[in-house]
């Protein structure tokens, strides 16, 4: 028997927010931690996105913890390998196409040198195309031996035909690349959609792939996406330090950029800046936090003064019924975000569905293809944990389980 869910939950905040410390500001005292704090500082880390960069500035004196991190970096640095010569693939053939591509997040970062191979995991390639070349990139990473896996409202997956996910704790080397297709760059929030495309495609595209306009227009793609994700409590500490590593390199100029265009005013930007803000104080002009203000509508203004990396992100062990409400804008937003929770539309049961099917984390949870209204009321009697952390956490706690045990088991316990 593994330990209660109760503890585990203790143990994954105390974590998470040691982690955020030490990356921000490394140098820090190793923790009093027992061998259940550190196991749970693996999958913290792992689903967190930054064991590899832990590995290069994290002196903390523990061996095990540290030959995980070794290991970690070891596995990024031969992925991104693949994952780069993948790129220049997919770049000669949309230069012999005649076709423009962009690459995005993790890639574009990695392009500027910011990141240096092996310190920032990429889960899969992001490419942002034109509406009207959309079919063209379809039939070059058909050529390439991808095959589409499933497709939803922010854009279609392809994965490769050949190859199977690893099922293990962290990064390894032999995951396939897998890789998401845009047509759009948007976000819901929490149901209408935010829509930055016109900042993110370029303004003169040329064949093979394109970098962002301009860093400016990277930075408001990642506040869009780091937005997206505090909405539906996924935060990631990697969204953060790429935020703040990318705000060292931006003019007076590119700030501006979340505000040009007839584009409505950045108001989604204010949460994810201020807790970027505090951690990393230096990072973020006082200017441009100010600014938002005023743009962001009052509620979540409030709120986002107070919110914890935690509370934001997967390190927050049980799901919330309604996540996000409070990025709603109206008493009309709030109402069909309700009506959604309550009776979600084909769409979203449609996505569910995909998701099951193909997330490895999902497979044979009895939870995710429960009917909605059993769902519900679950929620509204006990504490239902998140299967994404938990996957992480069962990997890193597995040792921990009696050698005869075939299964983890744990207990759920307030």
């Amino acid at each position: 028997m593994l330990p209660p869910l109760r503890i585990v939950r203790h143990g994954l905040r105390r974590t998470t927010e040691a982690l955020a410390a030490e990356l921000a500001r490394p140098g820090g005292a190793t923790p009093a931690w027992n061998e259940l704090e550190w196991r749970l500082a693996t999958a913290v880390a792992v689903a967190h996105g930054v064991s590899p960069l832990l590995c290069g500035c994290c002196a903390w004196e523990n061996l095990p913890w540290r030959r995980f991190l070794e290991s970690q970096r070891e596995h990024v640095e031969l992925r991104h390998r693949r994952i780069d010569a993948l790129l220049q693939r997919i770049d000669a053939d949309a230069r012999a196409a005649g076709l423009a591509l962009v690459p995005l997040k993790g890639a574009a970062l990695h392009a500027l040198g910011i990141y240096a191979p092996g310190e920032r995991p990429m889960a899969d390639i992001d490419l942002l195309v034109r509406e009207d070349d959309a079919a063209a990139a379809i039939e070059l990473l058909l050529q390439l031996g991808y095959v589409e896996s499933f497709a939803q409202w922010k854009h279609r997956v392809f994965k490769p035909a050949t190859g199977q996910p690893f099922a293990g704790l962290g990064e390894h080397r032999d995951t396939p690349v897998n890789i998401e297709l845009h047509t759009r760059i948007r976000e819901r929030l929490p149901v209408a959609p935010v829509d930055i495309s016109a900042r993110v495609h370029p303004r003169q595209p040329q064949p093979g792939l394109n970098p962002y306009p301009s860093h400016g227009a990277l930075m408001s793609h990642l506040l869009l996406h780091a937005a997206g994700n505090m909405c539906g409590r996924s935060l990631r500490l990697l969204h953060l330090h790429d935020i703040a590593l990318l705000a060292a390199r931006l003019s007076a100029g590119d700030w501006n950029v979340l505000w040009d265009g007839d584009a409505e005013p950045p108001w989604w930007a204010l949460p994810p800046l201020r807790l970027a803000a505090r951690h990393y104080p230096e990072a973020i002009p006082a200017a441009v936090l100010a600014r938002l203000e005023r743009d962001c509508p009052l509620l979540l203004r409030t709120i986002s003064r107070r919110q914890s990396l935690t509370r934001v992100s997967c390190s927050e062990l049980w799901l919330h019924a309604f996540a996000g409400i409070e990025w709603s804008r109206s008493v009309h937003e709030a109402g069909r975000y309700l009506r959604n929770r309550v009776s979600p539309p084909q769409e979203a049961l449609e996505e569910r569905a995909d998701m099951a099917r193909t997330q490895l984390w999902l497979q044979g949870q009895d939870w995710v293809t429960s009917p909605h209204r059993r769902r519900v009321l679950t929620w509204l009697t006990r504490p239902v944990p998140r299967m994404d952390i938990l996957y992480v956490v069962r990997a890193a706690l597995e040792p921990l389980a009696p050698k005869k045990s075939k299964k983890l088991t744990l207990v759920i316990s307030r």
